[in-house]
């Protein structure tokens, strides 16, 4: 069971806000000090590892750039609850190992909260309260993604193990 605080954002999150373009010809560490900046002062200063991004609707749209998941992994993000996200974004961010949760209704999520999520049963629980949550399931094959670290690290582990 994972433990972060809340970082609270609305709808239509786009992949420029996670890793800019003008920023993309930086490495992943210099292109993170840019994530999300328009949106939450000094994000990128401000995010600890364990900490969980919580939005409104279309999580991810924009470009089909992945450099956006590596970027949040990079910054510590372990895990992105949302209302729905893009599909792109979505494949990208479980091939790179990055939970995500879709929660339709993820009001009560609010900024600062600490969360405890189980991610094996797609339960978010807000410390200190009774409020819990249920995300609908992650699929087996793509926790199997997550477990791995990744599409790239699980079949290195099969190559290994072939």
């Amino acid at each position: 069971m994972a433990k972060g605080r809340i970082w609270r954002l609305g709808a239509d999150i786009n992949t420029d806000l996670l890793a800019p373009g003008y920023a993309m010809k930086y490495p992943i560490p210099e292109l993170a000090r840019y994530c999300l900046e328009s949106q939450v002062t000094r994000f990128s200063e401000r995010v600890q590892p364990g900490d969980v991004l919580v939005a409104d609707e279309n999580f991810g749209c924009g470009s089909s750039r992945a450099q956006a998941v590596y970027v949040l992994k990079h910054l510590g993000i372990q895990a992105v609850i949302a209302c729905s996200f893009s599909r792109i974004f979505y494949r990208n961010a479980f091939n790179f190992g990055l939970p995500l949760l879709v929660l339709e209704d993820n009001k009560g999520l609010e900024d600062e909260l600490q969360v405890s999520i189980d991610l094996e049963q797609a339960i978010i629980s807000v410390q200190g309260s009774e409020l819990v949550f249920q995300a609908s399931p992650i699929p087996s094959n793509l926790k199997t993604l997550i477990r791995s670290g990744g599409l790239m690290n699980l079949l290195q582990q099969q190559a290994k193990g072939a």
